[in-house]
This record gives structure tokens, sequence and C-alpha cells, in this order.
């Protein structure tokens, strides 16, 4: 699948959030998408799907999103918000199962065929043990993890996440991390964003930066986060080194 964003511009009433932002990508790549907060970042994404209503165009394959259903765009794109607040407490194999709707008749009622390919992807998520259980009743991290079982039952080329580790505990953000790459390696193309310089260099991936409503850096992610952006960028001295084979990046005096 190919994303191209034009001269997207976003704002309200008294406040400009995004001004002429352009770029574009293709395949299964990794893209992550840094800045402060306040900064535009989900409103971005927000934009890409059509959730916010700025001016400028989003093209998917050549065609302008406008021009997508939901069912077809559905079937190219799946997107996770930074958080999900559950209402009813449907289990999480039907929540999984959810899905699928792009993919069926309307009324269509999910089979075995949807129930099998849920409990797959739960299992490969390492959370198949929640199927049973209440949507409701799980934690924000497992929340997230089931959101994430969703999209890939809705076989989309691209995912688009926010802040996907932003519930998760330290190992479990580095397991997702880890989860990423192996959906790049599937052929899924990922869109994220995130508050960690380290994220961006752990996945290699291609990185933009929003500051002050612009596109401010892209390139590859060794190649713009650096000590003297990222100091500029977060506003006090960052520190970015070498552990092992990884790079990292420690904030403040040190």
């Amino acid at each position: 699948m190919k994303l191209d964003v034009e001269q997207l511009s976003f704002g309200y009433d008294d406040r400009k959030v995004l001004d002429n932002i352009s770029f574009s990508f293709e395949g299964n790549r990794i893209v992550t998408l840094l800045g402060k907060n306040g900064t535009g970042k989900s409103t971005l994404l927000k934009c890409i799907i059509g959730e916010n209503k700025g001016t400028g165009n989003v093209r998917i394959d050549g065609r302008s999103r406008r021009d997508y259903s939901y069912y077809e765009l559905a079937r190219k794109i799946a997107y996770i918000p930074q958080s999900h607040v559950p209402i009813f407490p449907y289990r999480v194999l039907d929540v999984v199962m959810m899905g699928r709707i792009s993919h069926m008749r309307y009324f269509g009622v999910p089979g075995k065929t949807e129930q099998e390919m849920a409990l797959k992807n739960l299992d490969f998520l390492g959370v198949a043990p929640l199927a049973p259980k209440a949507y409701t009743e799980i934690s924000g991290g497992e929340r997230q993890l089931v959101m994430l079982a969703a999209a890939l039952t809705q076989e989309p080329e691209f995912l688009i996440l926010d802040e996907p580790t932003a519930h998760l505990d330290f190992g479990n953000a580095q397991r997702f991390l880890d989860l990423v790459l192996r959906l790049q390696s599937e052929g899924i193309g990922i869109f994220m964003t995130t508050h960690f310089p380290d994220q961006a260099l752990y996945l290699a991936s291609e990185t933009l930066i929003l500051k002050d409503t612009k596109l401010w850096k892209r390139g590859l992610a060794k190649e713009i986060i650096d000590e003297a952006s990222m100091t500029e960028l977060y506003g006090l001295p960052v520190h970015i080194g070498d552990i092992g084979k990884r790079s990292v990046s420690v904030a403040g005096d040190i």
C-alpha cells in the first residue's frame, strides 16, 4: 500500500495544529512519529483516517481517501487509538471477531472461520487466555493487545498506532516493539507515534518529527535522532549513546 499526505493542515478556531504537512511512503515500512506533547501527533493520525477534517489531501494507492467507503478503507488501514474505554462487557473473543465486519455482508454474523482467525491472532500476541474474559475486566495494557488482535483480524495492509506502548509495562513495551518487527516481516506496514526516541532507533524506522505545527525533520532514525536535534526538540539536554548493539537516549544532566 502507498500512503501520500499532501499539504495537510488542521486547526481549531484559536490555534493551528498542523501546517502544510506532506510526506509519502509505501510497502511494509515502519514509520515512527516523534514530537512533544501537544504538537499534533494524534491529530495527524486522525486526519489520515478522516476522523479530523483537515485541508489538503490524503491518498491511498493513488486514490483520495475521501473516495473510499468505510468498508474499503477498513480493508486497507486499521487504526488503534491511544486509549479505549470499554462500555459493554463483551467477551474478548467477540471484540476481536468484530475486526471482520469490513469483510462481511450487511447484518452478517461471525461464524467458525471468524472465530478461528480471532483465536489465532490472540495466540499470536500471547493473550489467548483472555478470550473468554469480559473486555471491561482486563487491564489497559491487555486491552491494547486485544485491540491489536482485532486489527490483525481485520487483515489490513497498514496499521496506524497511536502511542501503542503507553499502557504497557517495561517488559511488554519491549515485546511489543519486537512484535512490530514481526508484523513488518509478514508484510504489514506500520505508522506509530511514540514519545521515546529509543523506540525509533530500535526499530530502525523512517522517522518524522513534528515541531511548531511543521514537519521539522524526516529521515532514518539513526540519521535524524541525534543529541543536538533531541535537545532542541525537548528543551533539555539529551544524551545518546550505545549499550551493546543498541542506541539509547537519556534526558537531563548526567
